[in-house]
């Protein structure tokens, strides 16, 4: 009988304020809302905000409401106005697309509004405070 592979254990999210845990916290929730489920045959993934915007209009806002969070956290991190613009713009832009009925999951697909924004916030993190990176895919974020 061969081994069956193990699926991998969730990983405890702690609900500090540093900025290694608003790091993991985040980088969880953009794996949620924009890399969840694989597609089949496609080698690409699929995350909770897609899947929201084929739920007219309350789907789309609902996953607005979860990348507001990512704001929310931003601003605690002190984030300047114009990250914050940056990153209001992208939840904006992904809601607008999200209201277009069943074929608003299509755009919303490519305009990966969370990604966008966790590239935002790991930036300002690797900037201001270093000892947050992490080694991710075998890579260090630069300071």
């Amino acid at each position: 009988m061969a081994d069956k592979p193990r699926p991998r254990p969730i990983p405890a999210i702690s609900l500090a304020a540093d900025p290694a845990s608003v790091r993991q916290r985040l980088t969880m929730l953009e794996h949620l809302l924009e890399r969840l489920v694989p597609i089949p045959g496609i080698n690409r993934r699929i995350g909770l905000d897609v899947m929201f915007d084929l739920i007219p209009a309350a789907g789309s806002a609902a996953g607005a409401i979860m990348g507001a969070y990512m704001l929310w956290e931003a601003r605690n991190l002190g984030m300047t106005r114009g990250q914050m613009a940056r990153m209001i713009g992208n939840v904006g832009i992904d809601f607008g697309l999200g209201l277009i009925p069943w074929v608003g999951a299509i755009p919303d697909y490519f305009f990966r509004s969370n990604t966008r924004n966790l590239k935002i916030i790991k930036r300002h993190l690797d900037r201001h405070h270093p000892a947050s990176a992490i080694i991710d895919e075998g890579r260090r974020a630069k300071p």
